[in-house]
């Protein structure tokens, strides 16, 4: 899930990554989702949780450069179409532009709520006949049209159809490889890291920050890092106020919210072996009390959003959803 945030003249905007889907408070296919007639009520809708803004190429990244993930995908065998890759998104959406290419008709019949992590939005969707990405083949299903326009990408590449996969980023080359895990080991130079998924498909480590632990989502389709403001207070407990500046976060839905961004110690991440951690850097960590997080339940205890501001700054990541692990392999001199 996902948090995408771009930096402009103080403000943060929040348009694009985290597709999760909704019926009665739990998570489930699209298809089993759809919502009847559109004069129903919000509440009865069912819900996509989005999040978006401007992404660019995969690209060896610096501080103050900062890119997401686009994957080519084929859709009804035309393409290939740009999607930003989203560890966060349970669910693929493709923008009005796709749709329009594709000739698909929006179906205002069968809204969906999409969700971002200041508001949330109805949209319609469209019936896809194949969407194929790596060697990943979907049949017909239903898409939501995300509203945003993802700053050049075509859309959102969620984890649907993920289980058994295994995810390769190579940020030095700029490849990116999706297939069949094979259940292989993390090769030499590389660490491992165990996840769990969390609210559906949210790829969740054992991390901390300053001494605090907290819950540490990754998060390819956000640009920056976010957290909510039960961590900032526990840092402020164990040492001394941050520093921090104002910012405004915009959401997909428009809605805003204010934050405060702040210079925090490094995130750890514990590795399977036996006390090793990882150590990875950010720019200043956006703290907020986020819709998104009361969505998720993540107010009371510490929790993070880790962006490509982070995990950029790796050579390779690997995602390997059969083994439940992450390998990764740091750059020289980090």
């Amino acid at each position: 899930m996902a948090a995408l945030i771009a930096k402009l003249h103080g403000r943060h905007r929040l348009p694009a990554l985290l597709i999760v889907l909704w019926c009665n408070g739990a998570q489930a296919a699209i298809e089993s989702q759809i919502s009847p007639p559109i004069e129903q009520t919000a509440e009865q809708l069912s819900e996509v949780i989005v999040q978006a803004a401007e992404p660019r190429l995969v690209a060896p990244t610096r501080r103050d450069r900062i890119g997401r993930i686009w994957a080519p995908v084929y859709i009804n065998d035309r393409g290939p179409f740009r999607l930003v890759l989203d560890s966060g998104a349970n669910h693929s959406g493709i923008n009005t532009h796709v749709a329009e290419v594709l000739g698909l008709p929006p179906d205002q019949s069968r809204p969906v709520l999409l969700r971002g992590v200041t508001g949330s939005a109805t949209v319609s969707t469209v019936r896809v006949e194949s969407f194929l990405v790596g060697d990943i083949l979907f049949g017909a299903s239903q898409l939501p049209i995300v509203t945003d326009p993802l700053g050049g990408a075509d859309g959102i590449l969620g984890t649907d159809g993920m289980s058994g996969r295994r995810i390769v980023i190579d940020f030095r080359h700029d490849l990116i490889t999706i297939q069949r895990s094979h259940d292989q080991r993390a090769e030499a130079g590389f660490r491992t890291i165990p996840f769990q998924l969390v609210q559906g498909n949210l790829l969740q480590v054992d991390a901390s920050v300053g001494g605090v632990r907290t819950r540490a989502i990754i998060d390819t389709g956000g640009q920056a890092t976010i957290a909510n403001l039960a961590l900032r207070q526990a840092l402020e407990r164990r040492s001394a106020p941050l520093s921090s500046r104002p910012d405004t976060i915009t959401g997909v839905t428009t809605d805003v919210q204010d934050g405060n961004a702040a210079h925090t110690p490094p995130l750890l991440i514990y590795a399977s072996d036996r006390g090793s951690v990882v150590e990875i850097h950010y720019n200043d960590v956006t703290f907020g009390d986020m819709r998104i997080f009361e969505h998720w339940h993540m107010t009371r205890e510490p929790a993070m959003l880790v962006g490509m501001d982070a995990l950029g700054l790796l050579d390779t990541l690997i995602i390997d959803y059969r083994r439940h692990e992450l390998q990764i392999r740091m750059r020289e001199g980090r």
